[in-house]
């Protein structure tokens, strides 16, 4: 059976934060990569034409930028300024990984296994918080749920980072070299080489993690329902867990999947997810992380129906929501003192305190 491996993501951003830098930067890095413009391309140009041989007057196919990028990247700057007729020709590339061709008595199959980088501009220019999910992003489910990362970057007014950039963009201007700084960036051949031998490795998922990832999923659906998610829950989303999960391992060069790969996977969707739901809640009182997990334990044991629970269940579950083990320890140290629940000396179980 075969299954997509390579990871799509696509970065939302206002104008001005380097969106295409980013992608020029990995168009470089990569040994095999195509970088084109979402004006700029054509359904076709994406995809494949079929033309005639000027020579032998036969027909023939040309490959498009996804069909050269096979087993490589391709980067589509300006994401939201490509024809709506265009955009549907990456659909299948971006699930099944091929491009189907009918066309002047033509009929075949060509494998277009790339993972894509796409670059995109909010609706009207910039990204309104006063706006719904769907009026900033006006890009249709079905494309949006193929992405397994989706990255909002804004452009928000602060004094220290405003100081900073607008220091390295003249001191750029005048020396046209970069600036000094207090670390040694590594050098393009070494990631290439590390990059290599990371895609050596296959890991695989052990089946003691498959309750876990599942049960995880589920939860993620039911809080997507509870909340009116406006992200796309949907099985794609398990299988990009399980693709991030896989891809953290091969970055540590092992042959099998743990739980802090599959902890961090969930924590990188739900970050994702929070850079895009987190800009609605402007207004009100801003909970701090300790409140926050309290909540989470304090819904975990009234949904079990008892007084206790695993300190563990409890420590992983706060972890898959992207909170740090700092963050947890000193929440569970808060609410101890404040006698609100109790922990026992192995710190296996978290209890609540009865309220007479």
């Amino acid at each position: 059976m075969k299954i997509r491996g390579n990871i799509n993501i696509c970065l939302m951003g206002d104008p001005g934060v380097a969106k295409s830098q980013l992608l020029s930067y990995i168009d470089r890095l990569a040994p095999r990569s195509q970088y084109t413009t979402g004006r700029g391309s054509s359904g076709v140009g994406l995809t494949a034409a079929v033309m005639k041989d000027p020579i032998t007057n036969e027909m023939i196919l040309e490959g498009g930028a996804l069909v050269l990028a096979d087993q490589g990247v391709c980067c589509i700057d300006e994401f939201d300024k490509m024809m709506d007729g265009d955009r549907t020709a990456i659909h299948e590339v971006m699930e099944q990984q091929t491009i189907s061709i009918a066309k002047a008595g033509i009929m075949t199959s060509l494998n277009a296994r790339v993972s894509i980088l796409a670059a995109a501009n909010p609706a009207y220019g910039r990204y309104n918080p006063k706006r719904s999910i769907e009026h900033n992003i006006q890009l249709p489910a079905a494309l949006l749920s193929r992405f397994d990362l989706l990255w909002l970057i804004q452009d928000k007014p602060d004094r220290e980072n405003d100081l900073r950039l607008a220091q390295h963009i003249t001191y750029v201007h005048q020396h046209s070299v970069q600036p000094p700084s207090q670390f040694k960036p590594l050098d393009m051949n070494l990631m290439r080489r590390y990059i290599a031998l990371c895609k050596t490795k296959c890991p695989l998922v052990p089946e003691t993690l498959t309750d876990y990832i599942t049960g995880a999923y589920v939860e993620m659906r039911k809080e997507a329902r509870n909340s009116k998610d406006t992200t796309f829950t949907s099985p794609r989303t398990l299988l990009a867990v399980l693709r991030l999960a896989t891809a953290l391992a091969r970055l540590r060069l092992v042959d099998m999947v743990e739980k802090e790969d599959v902890n961090e996977a969930m924590r990188l969707m739900e970050m994702s997810k929070d850079s895009l739901t987190g800009q609605q809640e402007t207004t009100g009182r801003v909970q701090r992380a300790e409140d926050v997990i309290f909540s989470m334990v304090r819904d975990m044991i009234k949904e079990k129906g008892t007084k206790t629970v695993r300190f563990e269940d409890a420590r992983q579950s706060c972890l898959a929501k992207g909170y740090t083990p700092d963050q947890f320890d000193l929440a569970i140290s808060a609410y101890e003192d404040l006698n609100v629940w109790h922990v026992n000396v192995a710190r296996t179980r978290i209890t609540l305190v009865e309220v007479a």
